[in-house]
């Protein structure tokens, strides 16, 4: 399981060392690519698996499923994490979601999201106080 907020720095070959705990889950190999609200998505091998079983599932003659599928299945890059625990993220992907010299890796059970620590920080105070009206709406 991917849980808690983690901040590390990124070094000068834009490599990013994975916290502990994330290892075993991520050791065989993990897949980022462009994440929702301006993040990138960090997903284990089993969960990429499921998103590209979903994408293959949805219908291809839809624009908006043609934009997704262009826009995730072609930032999407497979890493296996060194023996320090270590993956480089692509520059690309990298200048996608503003990530420069620090990240935030948000986990969030299944898979994990790296974010600009500044836009982290602005996403989550100004969203603070709708924790509770969001559990209230899906029903937690």
């Amino acid at each position: 399981m991917l849980l808690g907020e983690h901040r590390r720095a990124i070094d000068a070959k834009g490599r990013l060392i994975l916290p502990r705990e994330y290892r075993q889950e991520l050791g065989s190999g993990v897949v980022v690519a462009k994440g929702l609200d301006g993040c990138l998505s960090l997903y284990p091998l089993r969960e990429w698996e499921r998103v590209e079983e979903r994408v293959n599932e949805m219908p291809s003659g839809s624009e908006d499923t043609r934009i997704f599928t262009r826009q995730l299945l072609t930032s999407a890059k497979h890493l296996v994490p060194d023996a320090q625990g270590r993956i480089m993220i692509p520059q690309q992907l990298r200048a996608m979601a503003g990530i420069t010299s620090e990240v935030v890796i948000a986990g969030l059970s299944n898979k994990a999201e790296l974010w600009n620590p500044g836009v982290w920080d602005d996403y989550m105070s100004a969203h603070d106080g709708r924790f509770e009206s969001s559990a209230s709406e899906i029903g937690i």
